[in-house]
């Protein structure tokens, strides 16, 4: 079984830990990672624009000229579709884009996507993170140290920490989220993943319960929450 490095803030090996991909998923479905990143993506659309049709142009409603005679086409008023300064044909509305997949599919696409991550070499250990105070500078620090500071990083911590996310929150291409609001979106997003022991451990636990309630074809107390 594969073994990653823990280590300490410092980038000094404290350890190891034994995972391989099947521990978080069996197999990896692309289409189903690719469904649930474009719903995520759908959801954050705001979904406000909006554009004007014939009838909302401010314009006189004065027919050009005279029907016939002049040998142009017929015409009637300047808000035609088709006349610049005209509204639009299909005006475009305001409307709502999103919409949710069954929500066991997008937990496993979410253990998939970690899956990936271990399967890729971009999963990085950490013994224990946290700050008594926020300091953006240690936390710098610290991702420089464990050589995570080229890429755009997701930290994810065992559970909420207000001082590791304040910590984080100013940094670059760096983001801090709980374990348990791990998606595939922020997952994929991100090149490294970098977590602590004590959330690798949740995760991992979570996903064994999940996977032995599909072989015994009843849902885990881990689906329900």
């Amino acid at each position: 079984m594969p073994k990653l490095n823990i280590l300490d803030r410092k980038g000094n090996k404290v350890g190891t830990y034994s995972v391989e991909p099947a521990d978080f998923a069996p197999t990896i479905n692309k289409q189903l990672l690719h469904d649930s990143v474009v719903m995520y993506q759908a959801n954050r659309r705001q979904g406000s624009h909006k554009t004007k049709s014939r009838a909302e142009v401010k314009s006189s409603t004065k027919k050009l000229y005279r029907q016939k005679g002049t040998g142009n086409a017929r015409a009637g008023h300047r808000r035609s579709g088709i006349r610049r300064g005209g509204g639009h044909i299909f005006a475009i509305r305001p409307r709502d884009y999103s919409y949710h997949l069954p929500r066991k599919a997008l937990q496993l696409a979410t253990r998939m996507a970690i899956a990936s991550k271990v399967a890729d070499d971009e999963l990085v250990v950490i013994d224990e993170l946290h700050f008594d105070q926020p300091k953006t500078q240690d936390m710098a620090q610290i991702i420089k140290n464990l050589e995570c500071h080229d890429d755009t990083l997701l930290v994810a911590t065992e559970s909420y920490n207000e001082n590791v996310y304040k910590s984080g929150r100013n940094i670059d291409h760096v983001s801090v989220t709980p374990a348990s609001e791990l998606n595939a979106l922020n997952v994929l997003s991100a090149r490294r993943l970098l977590i602590t022991k004590g959330a690798l451990d949740a995760l991992r636990s979570k996903a064994s319960a999940a996977g032995k309630s599909v072989s015994a074809g009843q849902p885990s107390a881990a689906d329900s929450e």
